[in-house]
């Protein structure tokens, strides 16, 4: 039977036929017959399955309405869409916000004016305090010393002043008692002076009465120098009271400083708050007057140290309403006002401020430092030093128009 006489269906396999006879018979230097048949020759079962016919497309007309009705929705918000973001972009804006802050609160570095031994310290790191706790003290040996000595200058001094003061009443008696001799003696001079001119007195008694007058003369200058020696010492005021006297005071103020330098061997805290860096300080340590032993951060007055752009603060004022939030607590918020505005860039104070009248000078936008007041109720999460927050403050001054479109109205108007 003719291979041309084959139904269609036996075709595939006489070829398969033909293949095998021209393999066997091939020489072996040519190469493989299968290497010439082109692959699309080699039959493959999935070539022999009936092709599944492609699924029946829908007619455009089915999707037309759908696709119609979608592009009509749409181009009827589209207006709509644009008066609503029109609206909400000219009453917008009424909202200042930074997160150019951060919480600050009262911090001192915790040292004494006098220099000694650390005998104790009291708290430990991290720990809260009251005003007024006690957080470390020095060897108050030296200085109840030095009290005392104080003390015993100032009663010396006392008896002093109240020895002089009885010294002065003595002199006066003196001077009195003087005064009293030199006008006796100057009388009986006067008698023998006129005795002697009319001879009835010999020479020698009237130079005896004439040396006892400047005796005592000289005595009177003496004491009158010595009352005023005296006098002097009690401020001119030697019947005054021994505690207005300034030497007492001297002697005083001696001893308060000495009592001042023992109560300051006592550190106490200066508000309420935290301490801090603690473990810089031992027992045993030799602390010098003014150094900073550890640190106190204040946990009553907190606020929020805000640094907007200069051209962020055009509608802030003080008392404005803030909203804060802060990023350690995620969802919680805290409310304060506006406390106060920097009268000048935080650049200005800089170490080296900006050159703008330089040859190469580039403009750049200025931050204001700005203070915010924070209410801390009792039960809300601490606020740290350093918390990274964001103030919202509400200036009360919509966006309103753009520039271009109220000179455009500014225009027809004057036009009109």
């Amino acid at each position: 039977m003719s291979t041309t006489g084959l139904d269609s269906d036996d075709q595939p396999t006489a070829e398969i036929s033909n293949v095998r006879h021209l393999r066997a018979s091939q020489p072996a230097h040519l190469p493989a017959i299968d290497e010439v048949v082109q692959p699309e020759a080699k039959a493959r079962p999935d070539d022999l399955m009936p092709a599944t016919p492609p699924p029946a497309e829908e007619s455009p007309a089915k999707q037309a309405p759908k696709g119609s009705t979608t592009r009509r929705v749409l181009f009827a918000l589209l207006p709509v869409m644009l008066v609503a973001g029109g609206y909400f972009y000219v009453t917008g804006g009424a909202v200042m916000s930074t997160d150019n802050a951060y919480v600050q609160a009262d911090t001192v570095g915790l040292s004494t004016d006098v220099s000694g031994i650390v005998s104790q310290v009291t708290v430990h790191d991290n720990q809260k305090v009251a005003k007024g706790d006690v957080l470390f003290k020095l060897d108050d040996q030296q200085f109840k010393l030095a009290l005392d000595r104080a003390q015993a200058q100032l009663d010396m001094t006392r008896n002093t002043l109240r020895a002089q003061q009885t010294n002065y009443l003595d002199l006066q008696a003196q001077v009195e008692q003087a005064q009293k001799d030199v006008e006796f003696n100057t009388a009986n001079f006067n008698r023998q002076q006129q005795l002697l001119t009319n001879s009835f007195t010999p020479r020698a008694t009237y130079d005896a009465s004439r040396n006892t007058l400047q005796t005592s003369q000289q005595k009177l200058a003496s004491l009158k120098q010595q009352l005023a020696g005296v006098s002097a010492n009690l401020n001119d005021t030697p019947n005054a009271p021994v505690e207005t006297l300034p030497s007492y005071k001297n002697a005083l103020a001696a001893r308060d400083e000495a009592a001042r330098e023992l109560a300051h061997t006592v550190v106490h805290a200066p508000y309420n708050g935290i301490v801090t860096n603690v473990p810089a300080l031992q027992p045993g340590q030799y602390l010098t007057a003014a150094t900073t032993a550890f640190n106190i951060v204040s946990t009553d007055h907190v606020w929020v140290q805000a640094n907007p752009k200069e051209t962020e603060l055009t509608y802030v004022e003080p008392g404005q309403k803030v909203t804060i939030g802060v990023d350690t607590y995620p969802g919680k918020t805290w409310t304060g006002t506006v406390d106060s505005i920097s009268p000048a860039s935080a650049s200005s104070f800089s170490l080296l401020p900006a050159e703008n009248t330089s040859g190469n000078w580039v403009k750049v936008v200025q931050r204001i430092p700005m203070r915010v007041r924070v209410e801390t109720p009792a039960d809300a999460p601490p606020l740290r030093v350093g918390m990274s927050v964001e103030v919202n403050i509400e200036t009360g001054h919509s966006r309103g128009l753009p520039s271009f479109l109220t000179g455009w109205f500014h225009t027809g108007a004057s036009n009109g």
